[in-house]
């Protein structure tokens, strides 16, 4: 169930990430707390983070699960993050859609 935009007030986003062990990718999901509690999450889609301005921030971590051959990551999405060095080249696209070669075309 997708949020309304108006009601993203939280600072942060936490994005769930399941795949399998070098195999493709199974689940990518957003979480936001409800009401300022950190127990309560309701879940939001990408758009709802792009339309909000909400940005991948360097902080993560990866789990891996040996019993299913699956790795697990966490990943924190901020609204305006104020250290620029962790920014996306156009915010206006999904993370998932950068093309890392014309990236490293902008940096020559």
């Amino acid at each position: 169930m997708a949020m309304e935009l108006a009601m993203i007030l939280s600072p942060y986003v936490v994005q769930l990430v399941r795949q399998v062990n070098y195999g493709p990718l199974e689940s990518k999901r957003y979480f936001i707390p409800t009401d300022g509690t950190e127990s309560d999450f309701v879940e939001v889609i990408e758009n709802d983070l792009i339309q909000t301005n909400f940005q991948k921030v360097n902080k993560y971590k990866i789990y891996k699960c040996q019993g299913h051959n699956k790795f697990f990551g966490v990943n924190i999405y901020q609204k305006d993050p104020i250290n620029k060095h962790h920014w996306r080249v156009h915010i206006a696209r999904p993370a998932d859609s950068i093309d890392l070669l014309r990236c490293n075309d902008m940096i020559d």
